[in-house]
């Protein structure tokens, strides 16, 4: 018995992968699949529409991938034959990056299409008949209205990060954009959440889906996370607490409005903090600088607004600070998201102030458990309720501080999560 156990293929071989991908996901430094992987690729090879709602940083991009490329090496044919929209420009170009790794022992071609760049070379590469195109509706829909994308010959539709794509308001290009493509199709939507009007969609679009729903809305089970009380006034000076120990190494540091994300990127700098600023004031060049210089550490600290909570996947980050509370509960989940990935631990902390008892009783109703409140010596919480949870929080601090306290301890119960799979002709 156990001679025939050692034959069994084990790790991405036993999805059968054409031996070019397999050489990609050598290249690229996969082992073992991921759970939303291990559950997915196998109706997504066998043509199934799939539903698969993950949290962030979870692999789904290669999920929908490897199904998709394995058809594409195997029954060559002119393009575009798939089509994946995302909603962010950096998300886009995430998602074409890992699919390029995966497939660079192929001759796939493929393209990304976006606003906020020239559309000359857009045009030019879709003259060259892509198998593959990533992209935003918006410019999608510019492209196909003038006669230069062709949609006729989709066999693969993805709809990645679903549910930011209603909190952008794309839902009426989607439509549009689903009325242009072929009737019978592969359809795959991945999601981190499952508000009412991603599951509506879901409905009209999945033929008997394969359904995969993995934790829950809950941080993934590798973020330590907190609220820290705080008055709007001492704000900066906790975020300059925080940046300054020695367990904040690099950070993503959320506001609410653009200009507060400039402004406050500009004071960390004259402040003696290698950060940056990103929000959607920028053009996509002063975008891609940013990212570039954050990805190769040229910058600690990235200011960010929600444009940034989905498509950064950038590895080890160890803190996200939201400095403002986000706009909604389901926003929460999505922007700590950017720590703890690919099973790496992070830490995240919300400054709350008195004003903001609605988001944190949505948050946690949302989530299923309360949120550990921490509290920092000298920082006053402004008559925010504590909670039985509260902990300190005093990390070792990097400029000659006491080294003597202790950092995060205890994780939130509030992380763990069950997987479920399952198949059905509904959602």
């Amino acid at each position: 018995m156990s001679t025939l156990a050692s034959l069994e293929p084990t790790g991405f071989d036993r999805f059968g992968l054409h031996d070019l991908l397999m050489r990609g996901i050598r290249a690229a430094g996969f082992d073992t699949p991921r759970p939303i992987q291990d559950e997915t690729i196998p109706a997504g090879l066998a043509g199934r529409d799939v539903l698969g709602l993950a949290q962030t940083g979870t692999g789904k991009t290669a999920a929908f991938a490897l199904p998709l490329l394995q058809r594409l090496v195997v029954r060559r044919g002119r393009g575009p034959r798939v089509l994946v929209l995302a909603p962010t420009r950096e998300l886009a170009t995430q998602i074409a990056a890992e699919m390029r790794l995966l497939s660079k022992f192929t001759r796939l071609k493929m393209t990304t299409i976006y606003g906020g760049v020239p559309i000359r070379g857009q045009i030019n590469a879709l003259r060259q008949s892509p198998e593959i195109v990533v992209g935003c509706p918006g410019r999608v829909l510019d492209l196909l209205g003038q006669g230069i994308l062709r949609l006729e010959k989709i066999e693969t539709l993805v709809l990645d990060e679903a549910d930011h794509m209603f909190d952008m308001g794309f839902l009426p290009d989607i439509r549009r954009i689903l009325k242009a493509l072929p009737p019978h199709r592969q359809n795959l939507l991945f999601s981190a959440t499952m508000p009412r009007e991603v599951r509506a969609l879901a409905d009209n679009l999945l033929t008997r889906p394969h359904v995969v729903e993995l934790a829950d809305a809950a941080p993934a089970s590798t973020i330590d996370h907190a609220l820290m009380l705080v008055s709007e006034e001492q704000k900066r000076a906790l975020l300059e607490h925080v940046l300054s120990t020695d367990e904040c190494e690099s950070a993503i540091v959320f506001t609410r409005t653009k200009h507060r994300a400039r402004r406050l990127a500009e004071q960390l700098t004259k402040a003696g903090h290698r950060a940056v600023g990103l929000q959607g004031n920028l053009s996509q060049s002063q975008r891609d600088r940013a990212m570039r210089g954050f990805r190769s550490r040229q910058y600690d600290v990235l200011v960010a607004t929600d444009i940034a909570a989905r498509g950064i996947d950038v590895s080890r980050v160890s803190y996200v600070i939201n400095y403002d509370v986000p706009g909604t509960p389901e926003a929460y989940t999505h922007r700590i998201g950017r720590t703890g990935r690919s099973e790496c631990a992070g830490r995240a902390c919300t400054f709350v102030t008195g004003s903001d008892h609605g988001w944190v009783r949505a948050t946690e109703r949302m989530i299923g458990a309360p949120i550990p409140r921490q509290e920092v010596e000298g920082f006053d919480g402004c008559g925010v309720e504590s909670s039985r949870s509260s902990r300190r929080f005093s990390g070792n601090r990097k400029r000659g501080a006491s080294a003597g306290r202790k950092s995060w301890s205890r994780r939130s119960k509030s992380s763990g999560g069950r997987s479920r799979s399952r198949s059905r002709s509904g959602v």
